[in-house]
């Protein structure tokens, strides 16, 4: 015999006003859910406890059976009027997040019953991938590493943090497509709303990019990456950034101190090598480097280094190494995506990276 499903938590509404309760009810049905009424006793207890959101109307504000609950998050105080100021002490006592006005706070109710209601998502992944140096094929990298996790994660968000590049789109084959570029976000502060700025982007292959504008070039805000990329992983959305080497401080520590993952692609050259030891260094003091936890991906070039002998000049060991891909140049200037079938170089690259994501995970946890 199969196990019977709990049936799914519901609101609490909690008064005895039959006109705010009336309201309360229509907002919720808009809302697509269904309420749970009680006043006192055990089912207005064990509803405190169980329910996702809990709607107090105002006259319950004074009932003795409300004020012997035990405070909780996810109170809502809702009033057709504004509140004396003995509720508001009332309100402020109970642990109320906030008191709702009705009609003016209605498409805000709603909002937030619909929020309450919705599952919880596991928090997605981040990694940030960077070039020792110009010209590593960092941005190629970071595609490839979007378009390979899009099919199981459902989807992906590539962030191009570099205001003045050529633009991540081309990689992408997206520079015609429609959709937002960073100079109509750069404004963006705090909390997001995640689905909205994803369906907003122009989208290949299952990956939502968020790039540069060639037409209006302009340093991408600290504030506004940070705000897109919680957004991002709140929704449970995946996301990778192409960090340049020279971004901006504020900007590389944001991303870095927060990232499951960092990828540094360092070409097989002397100098390549010695720009990445400088990067992952302790600085000025003994500062840490906020590269310092960077894993090294090494591209293979013609008499060029070794993996082992980038590894002894960084001082680092390298997770990786990429091979010469014969198609990249070719498919890049006609505008077709990175291949990342298993058997391709960067195919190959971006599986053997996201299999390191559990690990580092599991070790942050």
């Amino acid at each position: 015999m199969s196990a019977r499903l709990a049936p799914p938590a519901r609101p609490l509404l909690v008064g005895t006003d039959e006109d705010l309760l009336d309201d309360l009810l229509r907002l919720l049905a808009a809302a697509g859910a269904e309420a749970e009424v009680a006043t006192g006793g055990p089912a207005l207890r064990r509803a405190h406890r169980e329910a996702p959101l809990v709607l107090l109307g105002a006259d319950g504000l004074s009932s003795a059976a409300v004020r012997a609950l035990p405070r909780r998050p996810g109170v809502v105080v809702v009033t057709p009027c504004e509140l004396s100021a003995a509720d508001w002490a009332a309100a402020v006592e109970l642990g109320a997040e906030r008191v709702a006005v009705l009609p003016a706070d209605e498409e805000w109710l709603v909002s937030r019953v619909a929020a309450a209601l919705r599952r919880p998502v596991d928090r997605g992944w981040l990694v940030a991938v960077a070039g020792s140096c110009g010209g590593a094929g960092a941005s190629t990298v970071a595609a490839a590493l979007a378009l390979t996790a899009a099919p199981d994660a459902g989807g992906v968000l590539l962030l191009d943090a570099d205001g003045w590049g050529a633009g991540l789109d081309l990689v992408l084959g997206l520079e015609r497509a429609d959709g937002l570029r960073w100079p109509e976000l750069a404004g963006l502060r705090g909390r997001v709303a995640g689905d909205a700025v994803m369906a907003a982007l122009p989208e290949a292959g299952g990956v939502s990019l968020l790039a540069a504008s060639r037409a209006a070039p302009s340093a991408v805000p600290a504030e506004a990456l940070t705000a897109v990329v919680e957004a991002a992983r709140a929704g449970g959305r995946p996301v990778v950034v192409d960090l340049p080497r020279a971004a901006d401080p504020g900007t590389a520590e944001l991303v870095l101190a927060e990232a499951d993952l960092v990828v540094l692609l360092v070409p097989g050259r002397i100098r390549a090598a010695s720009a990445a030891r400088l990067l992952v260094e302790p600085g000025p003091g003994g500062q840490p480097s906020p590269w310092a936890a960077a894993q090294l991906v090494v591209r293979r070039v013609a008499a060029g280094l070794s993996a082992e002998e980038v590894a002894d000049v960084v001082g680092r060991p390298v997770l990786a190494d990429l091979g010469h891909d014969r198609s990249a140049v070719s498919r890049g200037e006609r505008g077709e995506l990175p291949l990342v079938t298993a058997r391709s170089p960067l195919g190959g690259l971006a599986r053997r990276i996201l299999a390191e994501l559990p690990l580092r995970a599991g070790a942050a946890a």
